[in-house]
């Protein structure tokens, strides 16, 4: 509501008696402080997601448009405060002391913003939860268990966002979200939920020699997976640790998420890296089959975290304590074909 239209309600109370001469006044007054001496929301927004990626094409990434829309966004911030908040390199950017300054406030600010409207949202609406993790996640190990769930509180909502652009600071968005890592994070509480195991698969309807020697594998067919743009296991980091050197072959298909390879697997175009938290129920079931004995285990673990300071609603409690729960237990998963998206 703009602040015409914000005096002339508050007049139009004043004359029908409802609101006083002296609120006219105030409301007026500090609708003015801010609309005049803060600049838009949106332009913070842009500024903020650009400083924390360091570019203006990964923070276009993030927020979902152009590089040429943040571009504008943040001259016309510049041109606001006139003031330069980044310097324009060959390679890059870099903030200036003005840009710095200004991050150091406006990134508190938008988390403390974000955190109210998100309590707020979750106050209105307690029968509603939602879950951020990666699209492999969402479709391989969660997606069947919220099945279950849903079957036994039908009255609770929990909806998935899948993104593979997750960070701490993000959380603060959701009521829990599954995170990859060792489970150091200062805001976060954490509660492991699998390791990461790592195998050879391939379809069943495939046949392939048994192999007694991880050597033995770089001479088959092998799926891809280019992970040069995320945090995420290859055939040469699963080579690596058994001390083995692999370099992939030229002119063969390279997939850059793990869902697509996965989707590869299934459609008997070789072997691929089999996450087991993605192919234990497909082996279960006979769709797919491991190729030797050998297994990464990497240490690290997928964890459901949450806000640390946040306090958890009755449902948001019993959804942590039924999903810790069922970890021990097997999800049923049909052997769909995975969508174009990635870990």
């Amino acid at each position: 509501m703009g602040l015409v239209r914000v005096n002339i309600l508050l007049q139009y109370k004043m004359l029908n008696g409802n609101v006083s001469p002296a609120a006219v006044m105030m409301g007026t007054k500090y609708m003015s402080r801010y609309l005049k001496n803060l600049p838009p929301l949106e332009s913070l927004i842009h500024f903020e997601a650009v400083l924390r990626n360091g570019s203006f094409t990964k923070a276009a990434t993030e927020l979902c448009v152009t590089q040429s829309a943040v571009s504008k966004q943040i001259r016309a911030l510049e041109d606001w405060l006139k003031l330069p908040l980044f310097e324009r390199l060959v390679r890059g950017i870099r903030p200036t002391p003005a840009g710095l300054a200004l991050q150091r406030e406006v990134g508190p600010m938008l988390q403390s913003l974000l955190r109210s409207v998100v309590r707020l949202q979750a106050e209105h609406n307690r029968h509603t939860l939602t879950v951020n993790c990666t699209h492999a996640v969402a479709q391989f190990w969660l997606f069947p268990r919220l099945v279950a769930f849903s079957q036994q509180h039908p009255d609770i909502t929990v909806n998935i966002h899948a993104s593979n652009s997750m960070d701490e600071a993000s959380v603060a968005e959701y009521d829990f979200a599954i995170f990859y890592g060792d489970g150091q994070w200062s805001s976060l509480c954490a509660e492991p939920l699998f390791p990461e195991v790592v195998y050879p698969v391939y379809s069943a309807q495939l046949d392939y020699p048994a192999i007694t020697q991880v050597e033995q594998l770089a001479a088959l067919p092998l799926i891809q997976l280019d992970s040069s743009a995320w945090n995420c296991i290859n055939w040469h980091d699963w080579f690596g640790h058994f001390g083995l050197t692999y370099t992939a072959p030229e002119r063969v298909p390279m997939f850059n998420q793990v869902t697509l390879a996965f989707n590869a697997v299934l459609q008997r175009m070789g072997i691929g890296l089999g996450w087991e938290f993605m192919a234990h129920d497909l082996l279960q079931q006979g769709v797919l089959k491991r190729l030797g004995p050998f297994a990464f285990v990497s240490g690290k673990v997928d964890y459901l975290v949450h806000p640390r300071h946040a306090s958890l609603s009755d449902n948001a409690l019993l959804f942590k304590r039924w999903l810790l729960d069922s970890v021990s237990q097997p999800a049923t998963v049909a052997p769909v074909l995975p969508p174009p998206a990635g870990y």
